[in-house]
């Protein structure tokens, strides 16, 4: 294990950081139990000479839980379910994927 692994891991295991959830892949009825990391950033979108602010969901999960999430996954955060909407992406050392949620 690499010490950028054992740092995710740890960072995935604080309460205060990550969450228990459940996965579960687009057309399979059977979820994976996981911990996901939940941030809800503004974004800006530009539209001509206007500025668009809206909020968004993303969803970190470790690369070793959740070997590969897919568009149209849900995902169920305490009573909170969230489906992914596009491709996820992986970070520079393919540990943790990051994927855009909507809501259910």
């Amino acid at each position: 294990m690499s010490a950028m692994s054992a740092a995710i891991d740890r960072i995935f295991a604080d309460p205060n950081m990550a969450a228990d959830a459940l996965w579960t892949p687009y057309g399979s009825t059977t979820p994976v139990s996981c911990r996901v990391i939940r941030k809800a950033p503004d974004e800006i979108t530009e539209f001509g000479a206007a500025q668009i602010l809206s909020e968004t969901t993303i969803i970190d999960v470790r690369a070793s839980e959740i070997a590969a999430p897919g568009a149209r996954d849900r995902v169920q955060i305490g009573t909170e379910v969230l489906v992914v909407r596009g491709a996820p992406r992986r970070d520079r050392e393919r540990l943790v994927w990051t994927c855009e949620m909507v809501p259910a």
